[in-house]
């Protein structure tokens, strides 16, 4: 049986210069970020939206949301950390490192109430405003699950028959900064949640030049990010993740299942349901 291979690149810090770090995760997540504004100057006209100001609005939004996601988080870290930032202020220059699944979730929330409302401010169809990021943002999500593997942070469990695929990290600068176990062979699932991310990015944006109706390029992404989600969180360390039911599934992995059930009712043709409907009563009626 082959042992875990560390792989050199598994590494919290991308480079240093002089006392200043320059965090992998950062790194990949700026990436991404600069990937999906590029990506959504194209699916902004295939989804719909104008073909002059549309790229111009989602390259806004994906700003705002960025934004939005970054301070939500943060504040809500630091008003968890109060009392201590109190005591130790200098402190606050090592909250960009902390990531939870928490801090996350909230991120994400920010970042969707920022698009939502500058959508209404500016007067963009929602639907077709979600087929124009969907894309995008599967695509950052991969570069961010990119930097979690270097970094250590959303580790996988640990293999007890490790094979060549295990990855195990040594660096402890990952261990203070995500809590990864030093010396622990351990599952790739970030490496499984960028390639997945990856691929449904592929999807969604080939599913912008089919036939389709608005809001399908949605329904298709929340389908595949919330199996995506589902099958990762499966090979996840549930540590901080909110196991329920005897440790039998977490809270991601139940939304999840709830991304899965709204993508699809997005892709539910309610139009020809109604229609349908319509047509019956009429005929119901003339008998």
């Amino acid at each position: 049986m082959r042992s875990p291979v560390p792989l050199f690149l598994m590494h919290p810090v991308l480079f240093q210069i002089g006392s200043l770090l320059v965090p992998s995760y950062g790194a990949c997540a700026a990436l991404g970020v600069l990937l999906a504004l590029g990506l959504a100057q194209i699916t902004a006209r295939r989804a719909g939206l104008d073909p002059v100001a549309g790229p111009r609005h989602a390259w806004n939004m994906l700003i705002l949301a960025v934004f939005a996601a970054l301070v939500t988080s943060r504040l809500l870290l630091v008003a968890m950390n109060f009392s201590d930032l109190r005591l130790h202020p200098r402190w606050l220059l090592a909250i960009a490192m902390v990531h939870h699944p928490l801090l996350a979730a909230v991120g994400i929330a920010g970042g969707i109430v920022a698009i939502f409302w500058y959508a209404r401010w500016a007067t963009l169809p929602l639907r077709a405003v979600a087929d124009c990021l969907a894309a995008p943002i599967a695509l950052a999500a991969a570069a961010e699950q990119l930097g979690t593997l270097l970094e250590g942070s959303g580790y996988g469990r640990g293999i007890a028959s490790a094979g060549s695929w295990a990855v195990t990290y040594s660096n402890q600068l990952a261990a203070r900064w995500s809590g990864v176990p030093l010396g622990v062979p351990l599952y790739p699932v970030q490496a499984y949640a960028a390639i997945g991310a990856l691929l449904l990015a592929v999807l969604v944006y080939g599913s912008l030049f089919m036939r389709r109706r608005s809001g399908d390029a949605t329904g298709i992404a929340l389908i595949g990010a919330g199996a995506l989600l589902f099958t990762t969180e499966i090979y996840r360390d549930w540590e901080g993740r909110g196991a329920l039911f005897g440790n039998s599934v977490d809270i991601p992995q139940l939304i999840g299942l709830g991304l899965v059930l709204l993508g699809g009712l997005m892709l539910l043709d309610w139009r020809n349901k109604s229609t349908a409907g319509n047509a019956m009563a009429e005929k119901v009626s003339d008998v």
